[in-house]
């Protein structure tokens, strides 16, 4: 048994490598060359002031997305805002300690325990947040490309996720307004006995999807995504100003944009490196030293992902998603 749990761990550790290895490199170009003295005074002079109100922002952000979560799940069960928002939380801890974003199916299990529903049933839900952030993000970054001088990687980066966007729209289009078929099994069940999990599983999905449909919450949760990206700028704008980056309000937008995308793809534990590497990328196209970028880039994440610590480890335990997290992470 021991010989199999290790066995486990090193698959697992095997799947986690290339996370971990691009994160370290990411980390070796962005401190490379940098000048210490610099960067330390800079921090010592920052405007705490607007720390605050940048953790205020963050914080509202994630209450917003608990509300659209509980307004996406009601078709399914009545869930309180709160309670979505611990979930959130819970799977954002999960994400800074575990790789490839396993926070997700944490928090999809917590908010499946609270109304006795099984993962399947949760999982639409997480997939019409993801299409609507995906949504603005893809308008965001042609707004930007219309006012900065963006990589040609990050442009056509961007447009594979447009056209991903345009077709996974197409699809959840489809499936929400195709009528649901109640000929043999029913709207939401599929026999057990003649199909296997995976079918079962994808008839679940499918029947989620046609609940949630075009109603007046999905049009509210689609408006709501669009207020999630607007807090985040500000919270990442109110830090650069807080660094005495004197920039105006679209400039931390853009940045924080490119960070967005280039954080997409899964990789290290609360993607350190990546993070990093696309702050500093970002700002020295506006032409900010790659000393003062990286100290920003270690201020503005640890500003906005500190709070988010401590804050997640209180609902994993209100939430009762530790046992999970210690299975996971053995």
């Amino acid at each position: 048994m021991s010989g199999q749990g290790t066995g486990t761990r090193g698959r697992r550790l095997l799947r986690s490598a290339p996370g971990y290895l691009i994160g370290a490199a990411c980390l070796a170009w962005v401190f490379h060359d940098v000048e210490l003295g610099p960067m330390l005074d800079a921090a010592r002079t920052m405007r705490w002031g607007f720390v605050a109100l940048a953790i205020g922002f963050d914080v509202l952000s994630y209450v917003v997305q608990g509300v659209r979560w509980k307004l996406l799940l009601m078709p399914v069960g009545k869930l309180s805002w709160l309670d979505a928002t611990q979930a959130v939380y819970a799977g954002l801890f999960a994400n800074e300690i575990l790789p490839m974003r396993a926070g997700e199916v944490l928090r999809g299990y917590v908010v499946g325990q609270r109304l006795h529903l099984s993962l399947p049933a949760v999982i639409p839900s997480m997939i019409v947040e993801r299409l609507f952030d995906g949504v603005w993000l893809a308008i965001a970054l042609g707004v930007a490309a219309t006012v900065a001088p963006l990589p040609p990687d990050l442009l056509r980066a961007g447009d594979v996720l447009g056209l991903t966007i345009v077709v996974a729209s197409g699809l959840f289009l489809f499936v929400a307004l195709r009528k649901p078929s109640t000929a043999r099994h029913g709207t939401n069940h599929v026999s057990a006995g003649s199909t296997s999990r995976v079918t079962r599983w994808i008839a679940e999905v499918r029947a989620g999807c046609q609940q949630i449909g075009l109603r007046p919450g999905t049009y509210l949760a689609l408006t709501l995504s669009l207020a999630i990206l607007i807090c985040q700028m500000l919270a990442f704008w109110l830090v650069m100003i807080a660094y005495r980056l004197d920039f105006a309000f679209w400039i931390g937008a853009v940045v924080l944009i490119i960070v967005r995308f280039g954080t997409l793809v899964p990789g290290a534990p609360a993607d350190v490196g990546t993070y990093q590497f696309f702050c500093v990328l970002g700002l020295t196209l506006f032409g900010v030293g790659k000393t003062q970028a990286t100290g920003f880039a270690v201020v503005v994440f640890l500003v906005l992902t500190v709070p988010l610590w401590a804050i997640g480890a209180v609902a994993v335990s209100r939430t009762g998603a530790g046992l999970m997290l210690r299975a996971r992470r053995n």
